[in-house]
């Protein structure tokens, strides 16, 4: 296993770790502040949404603050599909990193993330797509891309699913 791949697995074992433990500060801190957080929506059985401003999302947001909105919601207890919020564990396999001409990463991965509310239990899986660029010692996410696959869903989504 190269150095790269080793780190870069690190840091988003560490992001999932932030998220289960709701660390809010320390997980809108992976991410630059234009990054581009985005879940299409399914348009048939085997496509997907590929423009977000042409087609429907079932997240997107252009920037950080998109993110921040979310937290400042869940602190305020003005989000009350989220009250209280799950309990969450994040998994994540098959990583995979191409270093690009430019030194930022483009990283894959594929996630499950079992979570828990009211008594029941749940999850949710698909793959993902990190645009990173170095930041120090470590990364700044500068793109996401979920592709849910499980889709048809009996519960809220948000951000801390994925």
């Amino acid at each position: 296993m190269s150095h790269t791949q080793y780190v870069v697995e690190q840091f988003l074992y560490r992001k999932a770790e932030l998220c289960d433990a709701q660390d809010w500060d320390a997980y809108l801190e992976l991410f630059d502040e234009d990054s581009v957080f985005h879940v299409p929506q399914w348009e048939s059985e085997h496509a997907y949404t590929t423009d977000p401003k042409r087609g429907m999302s079932l997240i997107y947001y252009t920037n950080r603050s998109g993110l921040e909105d979310r937290v400042f919601r869940l602190r305020t207890g003005k989000s009350a599909a989220s009250t209280p919020l799950p309990r969450t564990l994040h998994q994540i396999s098959n990583v995979r990193v191409v270093e690009q001409p430019d030194g930022h990463l483009e990283v894959k991965a594929n996630w499950v993330t079992h979570y828990t509310r009211h008594g029941v239990s749940e999850h949710f899986f698909g793959r993902v797509s990190y645009r990173l660029r170095p930041d120090g010692d470590s990364w700044k996410i500068t793109r996401k891309h979920v592709l849910l696959l499980n889709d048809t869903i009996n519960s809220v989504l948000d951000f801390y699913h994925l």
